[in-house]
Formats: structure tokens, sequence, C-alpha cells
């Protein structure tokens, strides 16, 4: 367990320290991008702060210097292969669940979308999806699920700790902030926030279960096939699909079946949920189709 506790004390650390540096940080950019809500300014703060002291701290600490060990080991031509395979796969898994949610009315096309909305929201889709993809695998599936997977030599536990990791780290910095209420503690208040969240597991276990089951499927696959590339794809189809419906439509809390998407971020919820537990059984049947890559390959 000592890799996934030096993980998980990395990502406390420089939350902490993202949430106290976040205010100096928002008023000297604020002015140069007013359209910067504060909870971006802290989360990208958090991002930055988290990668080189991952890279400084643990990389070497725990010997992850092999390109395998972040998920890139595979020979460029099969890595390349499975990720375009897992982005066509993530695009044609997620639609259905799109489609879903326009026909049951739980979220409905803009009033104003034009062509040209729907371009730019497939545009703004695609970027946050690729950046999305290979940030998130490349931490919690390469380096993160690597180590603990080596060391606890218990891969379905390793798999299950990071996929719960995932899916909690997901309701840091979930709230805007006004700009007239900004002050120096907002840091410290947006993680308080996401902490009382947790008090009350029936308001979030929609969306936290969903997302636990999307950290189980890409643990699967990344487990599966000895790299990250079909995760990448996958978990980047997916969020372009994600980030596409939401930029197009709204969500309409009165529908009947409303109950079914999280209000949180009006995609994910029971139906994400109950959708992605079907493609976790269907990936099972599948299994022996998962081959991982040799040297010899």
């Amino acid at each position: 367990m000592r890799a996934f506790a030096l993980f998980l004390a990395l990502i406390l650390v420089t939350a902490a320290l993202a949430a106290a540096l976040a205010y100096p940080l928002y008023v000297v950019l604020h002015p140069l991008r007013p359209e910067w809500w504060f909870d971006r300014i802290g989360t990208r703060l958090w991002e930055f702060l988290l990668i080189p002291a991952g890279l400084v701290l643990l990389v070497r600490h725990l010997r992850l210097t092999r390109a395998r060990d972040w998920g890139y080991g595979a020979p460029r031509p099969r890595w390349l292969r499975q990720f375009g395979v897992g982005l066509v796969a993530g695009i044609v898994t997620m639609l259905p669940v799109t489609a879903c949610m326009l026909a049951f009315g739980l979220r409905t096309p803009l009033p104003d979308l034009t062509p040209a909305v729907l371009l730019r929201a497939l545009a703004a889709g695609l970027g946050s999806g690729l950046a999305v993809g290979f940030f998130e695998e490349t931490l919690f599936r390469g380096l993160m699920q690597g180590a603990v997977v080596r060391e606890l030599r218990r891969p379905l536990l390793g798999i299950a700790l990071v996929a719960a990791l995932f899916a909690t780290l997901h309701f840091l910095a979930r709230e805007h902030v006004p700009h007239d209420q900004v002050r120096w503690s907002s840091g410290i208040d947006l993680l308080a926030t996401a902490a009382r969240n947790f008090l009350h597991p029936a308001l979030i276990a929609d969306r936290l279960l969903s997302l636990f089951a999307v950290g189980l499927v890409l643990g699967l696959t990344a487990w599966w096939t000895g790299s990250i590339a079909l995760a990448v794809g996958l978990h980047a189809g997916w969020v372009w699909i994600m980030r596409a419906t939401v930029g197009s439509t709204a969500l309409d809390p009165a529908a009947p079946l409303a109950w079914m998407v999280s209000r949180d971020d009006g995609y994910t919820g029971w139906l994400v949920l109950a959708w992605t537990m079907l493609l976790l059984l269907v990936a099972v049947a599948l299994r022996a189709r998962f081959r991982p890559w040799r040297r010899s390959d």
C-alpha cells in the first residue's frame, strides 16, 4: 500500500497548496481573463503543481522511469492503433447514452442551436477529451495503477483502489464561486465543500458510482493490454461525446426521469452507471481478445 499512500499524500498536499495559492493567482489573472472562474484557476493550478511534484518526488522514488511505467511502453504502431480503436469505441459506446437522454427528454437541444454552435461544441469536446484522456490516464492508469498493482500483486484490488480515488477526485472544485464573492479563503472553502459532499453520500452516489464504474473499465483495459493506449482512447471518446452533448443541449430538471442524470455535471448518474456496468460485462466476456504486448511482438 506504500505506493498508493504516497500518491494519495501527493494529491492531498498539492490540493491544499493549490487552495492556498489560488486566490493570489486569481487576483493576478482575473483582470486579464475575466471569463475564468475561480474554481477553474484553482483546478489548473493544482494540476500544474501535481505534475512537477509527481515527476520530482515520486517518479524517481518509486523508480517509475521507463516508458512502460507510464503506460507508453508498447511499440508506437501498436500503441497508436489501440488508441484509435479506443477512441472509436468510446464515441460509439457513449452515443447511445446521449440518444437515450434526448429520447427520454432528459436533455433538450438548445433553443439557439445552429450548425455553427454544434461544431463549436464538437470541437471543444474533442479538445477537452484528448486533454483529459491523456492527462488522467497517464496519472491514474499509467503511473498510479501500474505502481500500485506491481506492489500489491493483487491486480483487481489495485484497480479498484485507483478507480475509487479517480471517482472521488472529480468532486474537487465543482462549484463556481461568483466573482464578487471571491476572497482569500475561497480555495479552502472549495475543499471544504468537496469534503462536505461525502457527509451526504446519497446526494452524490449516482455520479460517484458511475465514475467508479468508468474507472474500473479503464483500469481493466489498461491491465489487460499492458498499456494505457486503449484506455486513453476510450476516455477521450467518452469525454468528447459528453462535453459536446452538454455544450449543445440543456438539462431538463422537470423531466419525469430526471433522477437518472446527476445535477452536478448534467450527464453522469444512474443512466451512465447502468450503461457502464453493461459495458463492463461485455468487456469481461471479451477478455480473451485483450492481448498484452510483449517485447517479441
